[in-house]
């Protein structure tokens, strides 16, 4: 009997055992489990991208409208995957967007920069150097710059208003740029104003090669000085340099003669 009740306790301990050993198991599994499914939430909202899951939902949908519902999805796709970028190397390239960026010591340099091309001082000065001109010619160039200066403002606030589209980063805009309505992003208006303004000088100014190369240089650096405050994107500026051009293009078309100039000098 007492073998018999000897050899009972040793298998109920045994079965016991086996038990606490399956259990412990079992918690192990589902703490490894929960771990994965945290870690992999984190991982997931790390990389969440609104324009990634715009994407997915497009492709997600069905194609049921022919091969014209399918090409117009896929130049969907193709559209924010390009938007994606152009945000992505904006927000790099605003090296100076804030105090606590990369190159935030240089943000007052690279402003100063981006003033040079702003409407009020190119307006101001040119009605200024109209008002001290003593030549026929140089008051018909002056009073088609004014003009196409008017136009650039009028025609950037317009885009910007219709468009609405915000900088890459927040930024409030400043007081020069309320005043010439410059407050949105798309299209960039002092991009527009230093492409205009330079094609403008390099066709109606006689200039050495070294001035014409400055002049480039210095409507680059304008448009690439508001990508780095963090104003504007890439595209915004792109978009402003053609934008630029084209008002260039249409001055010369409606160019006042200078007797239009002088009649327009006399009345005011």
């Amino acid at each position: 009997m007492a073998l018999t009740s000897h050899g009972s306790e040793r298998r109920q301990d045994k079965s016991r055992n086996d038990e606490w050993r399956v259990r412990e198991e079992a918690a192990q599994a589902t703490v490894a489990t929960q771990e994965a499914r945290t870690s992999s939430s984190v991982a997931a909202w790390s990389t969440w991208d609104p324009l990634e899951e715009e994407c997915q939902e497009v492709c997600k949908e069905p194609w049921t409208q022919g091969s014209w519902g399918l090409a117009s999805h896929q130049q969907g796709i193709a559209f924010n995957s390009l938007l994606a970028i152009d945000i992505c190397m904006s927000k790099r390239l605003g090296v100076c967007a804030g105090r606590a960026a990369s190159w935030a010591s240089a943000r007052s340099m690279v402003k100063l920069i981006g003033i040079t091309g702003h409407g009020i001082p190119w307006i101001g000065g040119t009605i200024l150097c109209l008002v001290k001109s003593s030549t026929l010619a140089g008051q018909e160039v002056l009073m088609n710059l004014l003009l196409a200066l008017l136009l650039d403002i009028m025609t950037v606030a317009g885009v910007q208003k219709l468009i609405k589209r915000r900088g890459p980063f927040e930024s409030s805009p400043s007081l020069l740029d309320h005043l010439t309505m410059d407050v949105y992003a798309f299209p960039a208006g002092h991009a527009s104003r230093a492409a205009m303004v330079s094609k403008f000088f390099l066709s109606h100014l006689v200039l050495a090669v070294p001035l014409r190369v400055l002049l480039v240089l210095w409507a680059f650096c304008v448009g690439l000085s508001r990508v780095m405050i963090g104003r504007h994107h890439i595209t915004d500026v792109v978009s402003g340099f053609i934008i630029g051009y084209f008002q260039f293009r249409l001055v010369e078309l409606v160019w006042m003669s200078s007797n239009t100039c002088q009649m327009l000098i006399s009345a005011w």
